[in-house]
């Protein structure tokens, strides 16, 4: 008789069962729950703080803010929206979330900005960066979770 876990069908299940305990408990451990992190709803803002963007033309007209007027990111279902934005060198960025859990949105290459930690509920804001470009940005806490914002 075959050990049992030499056929396809039982090695798959095998496997797919390992995978959703480990995501399981992933979820499970990323966040604290109730505890006070000390984060507060609205952190210092660190100088010229941007993310990059590589939005399509389109999306780079609508996501500019109105004269005067700031640019509002929301993460949502382990989402940013919008997750391309263009912005001019500058812009005040809010972002809130109003998810169930810990997020950040922080600049992949360099220190272009970081909000910190943003606990659910709560907002974080930063100035964007003086310079050109496109800042990709992601959650520290869920990486997958990414998004360009262009500086123009």
């Amino acid at each position: 008789m075959p050990f049992p876990f030499r056929t396809g069908r039982t090695r798959f299940a095998v496997a797919a069962a390992v995978l959703t305990l480990s995501l399981t408990a992933l979820a499970g451990c990323s966040d604290s729950g109730g505890g006070d992190g000390g984060s507060s709803s609205a952190p210092a803002t660190p100088p010229s703080l941007v993310p990059a963007t590589t939005a399509p033309p389109s999306a780079s007209a609508s996501s500019r803010p109105p004269a005067g007027g700031g640019v509002k990111v929301s993460i949502k279902d382990f989402t940013f929206r919008p997750a391309e934005q263009t912005v001019a060198p500058g812009t005040r960025i809010t972002v809130t979330n109003d998810d169930t859990t810990t997020h950040t949105m922080t600049a992949t290459k360099g220190k272009a900005f970081d909000t910190g930690d943003i606990a659910p509920g709560k907002s974080a804001a930063f100035t964007a960066p003086s310079k050109a470009r496109a800042y990709p940005y992601d959650c520290t806490i869920h990486p997958f979770m990414t998004g360009t914002l262009t500086v123009k």
